[in-house]
């Protein structure tokens, strides 16, 4: 069966071929294969986009061989691009090192998280791409490159720069090195907190602590903060029985059942969050860095998120809980915000400015177009730039106003791949034909 379908079931194709390149040099050959063939090649990750950025009718790629790391330095590691995030947090513990920062899913391989621009929360650290040193590309005509920050030669840096975020577009990622440092622990305080609260002091919040990750249940004024910061120790876990607990029964199991029953009993969404509201309470917990940073995500959803600058932050939000009620949308799931630095990666959501991220997410079973439609307008009006492998409806002649470097990633794709090699439907929409 080559069918490849994405994790939420909203995206789906049947390439004429799919690979399983075990090597740099077979990538290579496949690239070249598919030129002259007159095919288009994407390689796609574990299929946690909710776009078709990964689509292929021509020859599909599977990272599943390409995977482990291949060498580790002073203050940095490489590892191949298929390597899940999950197995690279472990291998890089095992030798006590740690990325600084991370989203929270980690079933993504190291390529599809930088080529969509997978980010989690920071104050002072940004995305995955903000913690690349170097990556590995094989080119549309089977070249195979390194670049590097900080090379000395202008081009490299623009390719450097270009490609941490590239969407495959500029070729297929073999291997990336990455900023580690030494392991470290994370001390973790959830708490429930009213959102009027929040946004009378969304500055103090997002000052006072390295990892400040909040989400809001739509028709309360609810919400659940997780604020992340460095701690000395010592580490205190919770127990197996507690972590069963609350990440699989709480935020899996009875979430999932809520979810259902809203999907058959609309109209009880909102008595549904109030319940989910008032049984949220306070914990905290110290654990090494990575098991705090990511969560276990088992109930599908459809996602949508849009990046603002930070002085929009309060603003969007606002915006977006006043149309959720005046247009009565019954939303179960709730609407999660982050924050992040500025990034120097050309096309990254956080491209030179201080960003604030708003995800609002529906039940699998149930869209809700004009939900997203409405939040789209939100912020699209506030110079909002839509998640890489998140829904949305913008198009090349938008995301042009929105990235300052974007006509350059264009000419760069122009130089380097003409024919469109790496191009499929989706690219078309986002970048241009």
């Amino acid at each position: 069966m080559r069918e490849f379908r994405n994790w939420a079931g909203n995206q789906s194709a049947v390439p004429a071929e799919v690979r399983a390149p075990a090597s740099v040099e077979e990538v290579v050959r496949a690239v070249r294969d598919a030129a002259a063939s007159g095919r288009r090649v994407r390689m796609a990750g574990t299929g946690h986009s909710f776009t078709g950025v990964a689509l292929t009718d021509g020859l599909l790629l599977r990272p599943d061989a390409l995977t482990g790391i291949r060498e580790v330095g002073d203050g940095w590691v490489t590892a191949a691009a298929g390597t899940p995030l999950r197995a690279l947090n472990e291998q890089l513990h095992h030798r006590g090192l740690a990325l600084a920062n991370m989203g929270d899913i980690t079933a993504q391989t190291l390529a599809g998280a930088i080529q969509t621009g997978t980010h989690g929360t920071g104050r002072d650290v940004g995305g995955l791409a903000d913690q690349v040193l170097a990556l590995e590309l094989v080119l549309a005509d089977g070249e195979v490159v390194t670049v590097r920050a900080g090379a000395a030669d202008p081009g490299e840096r623009d390719l450097f720069d270009a490609a941490r975020v590239g969407l495959g577009a500029l070729g297929v990622l073999t291997a990336v090195t990455f900023r580690v440092e030494p392991s470290f622990l994370l001390r973790s305080v959830r708490e429930p907190m009213a959102l009027s609260t929040i946004l009378g002091s969304l500055d103090a919040l997002t000052a006072a602590d390295e990892h400040l990750d909040f989400f809001w249940l739509p028709h309360t004024d609810t919400c659940l903060t997780k604020r992340n910061n460095r701690s000395p120790g010592p580490a205190d876990p919770p127990g197996a029985l507690r972590h069963w607990l609350d990440a699989v029964f709480m935020e899996n199991t009875l979430f999932g059942a809520l979810c259902g029953i809203g999907a058959r009993l609309p109209g009880a969404i909102p008595r549904l969050n109030a319940l989910s509201a008032a049984a949220l309470s306070a914990s905290a917990r110290t654990d090494t860095s990575y098991k705090v940073f990511t969560s276990v995500r088992s109930v599908r959803f459809l996602e949508m998120e849009y990046a603002v600058p930070r002085e929009h932050l309060g603003r969007a939000l606002r915006e977006t809980r006043d149309l959720v009620a005046a247009e009565g949308w019954k939303i179960s799931f709730p609407v999660e915000v982050r924050v992040t630095p500025p990034s120097g990666a050309w096309l990254s959501t956080a491209y030179g400015r201080e960003t604030g991220y708003i995800a609002c997410h529906v039940y699998r079973p149930t869209p809700n177009p004009e939900y997203f439609a409405g939040v789209e307008e939100i912020m699209t009006r506030l110079g909002g730039r839509p998640h890489w492998g998140k829904l949305h409806t913008r198009d090349a002649a938008y995301l042009r106003t929105v990235y300052p470097r974007f006509t350059d990633f264009l000419a760069l794709r122009d130089r380097l791949d003409p024919l469109r090699l790496f191009a499929n439907d989706h690219l078309d929409t986002v970048l241009g034909p």
